[in-house]
């Protein structure tokens, strides 16, 4: 007997769970869109109760998308300083090579410094030594150390050392070989002799003024 024959005229409803479509191989989302909701059920055929892990589900994503990118922005923070190190320590590293190539230059640029003195830097000599002092240059050497510059034990190796009534402070009175530089870097320092000012000279020079002075004001109150 049919279920028209038994007087009913309601037709048989068939719901299917199964979560993969058997056509299109996809997961579905929910029920099927024919299906009829369950008790408690709202328009949608989702359970009521069953709304509020979804909220939660979308706070997660939330707190993943900002933890993520956290992690990004302290990843491209490592990277930068690492980048910076990288540049630093090649720079370093440069120009240790290049003071170092320079300091074994120093006794050649010295003894063109004395065949200058002597007068014995001509011809094309001249123009090789000139030529070789200008590259160097350009590669940071600097020359330094004149006669008459406050000493420095910083940038000064005293050699000489002697008194003068004619300075005020530790002076450079006589450059005896000259200092080289690069940059911040000492290469060699001017090797130099220092007079300090004679305090003992000084004083007689102020007791003899003193005295002048004396003398002159006793002529004048006589007169």
């Amino acid at each position: 007997m049919t279920a028209r024959e038994n007087g009913s005229e309601q037709e048989p409803v068939i719901r299917d769970h199964r979560k993969i479509d058997p056509e299109t191989g996809t997961a579905r989302a929910g029920e099927p869109s024919g299906a009829a909701a369950p008790d408690g059920a709202g328009q949608d055929g989702a359970p009521m109760a069953e709304e509020a892990p979804a909220a939660a589900g979308g706070d997660n994503g939330a707190d993943l998308l900002a933890e993520r990118t956290a992690d990004l922005q302290r990843l491209h923070a490592e990277y930068a300083n690492y980048r910076r190190r990288v540049d630093r320590d090649r720079s370093a590293v440069r120009e240790q090579a290049v003071g170092g190539a320079l300091t074994e230059l120093l006794p050649v640029l010295d003894d063109i410094g004395r065949a200058r003195d002597h007068g014995e830097l001509t011809g094309g000599f001249a123009k090789v030594s000139e030529l070789l002092e200008a590259t160097l240059g350009k590669l940071g050497l600097v020359r330094y150390g004149a006669k008459g510059d406050p000493f420095d034990p910083n940038v000064h190796e005293a050699l000489l050392h002697s008194y003068s009534a004619d300075v005020s402070e530790p002076t450079c009175v006589e450059i005896l070989q000259p200092g080289y530089r690069m940059g911040e870097q000492i290469l060699r320092p001017a090797r130099v002799a220092v007079a300090e000012p004679d305090e003992t000279a000084a004083a007689e020079a102020a007791g003899a003024a003193d005295s002048g002075d004396s003398a002159d004001s006793g002529e004048s109150n006589q007169n």
